[in-house]
């Protein structure tokens, strides 16, 4: 079943990388008391990802980090890819968020079978405003190639 708005967020252990390479960080660590500003992406690096969706992120970062605890972006890739494309993206604003396993992608049941294109489970595109834990607003993109539910403006817009 996908994650509503008015849902909590499950506690599962997510990864990031620190100064001595990856580290653990619950779901729980992060989101509790805070308001956080969660995108997921199918993978780094990929062509809609760089070029368009993780750089609304970083140009609206100051924006979104006004009315936003944190601004995190997961994906189902390991915490080395994440640090290198958030190095690669000047994205240094934000926690990078490595379900490599794609535990908490599955767990939300955002998950997708991108097998066809030789890369496995993946997460779909989407961004969420958590407040406190729970859910308080979820945009999901489904057609390949289109990002606007889950766009920086998109949550600039739903944080008023």
């Amino acid at each position: 079943m996908t994650i509503a708005v008015g849902d909590r967020i499950p506690d599962i252990a997510l990864h990031t990388n620190g100064e001595k390479g990856p580290e653990p960080i619950s779901t729980h660590e992060l989101f509790a008391g805070k308001k956080v500003v969660l995108f997921a992406v199918p993978g780094a690096f990929t062509p809609g990802c760089s070029n368009t969706h993780m750089p609304g992120f970083v140009v609206n970062a100051d924006k979104l980090l006004e009315k936003a605890d944190t601004l995190a972006c997961l994906a189902v890739n390991d915490a080395f890819v994440l640090g290198a494309w958030q190095s690669h993206q000047n994205a240094e604003a934000m926690t990078m968020l490595a379900d490599g396993n794609a535990e908490f992608t599955r767990a939300i049941g955002m998950d997708k079978d991108a097998s066809a294109a030789g890369m496995g489970v993946r997460s779909q595109r989407y961004a969420m405003i958590v407040d406190d834990g729970v859910v308080a607003y979820l945009g999901v993109d489904t057609e390949r190639g289109v990002i606007e539910a889950s766009s920086a403006e998109a949550v600039l817009t739903q944080l008023g």
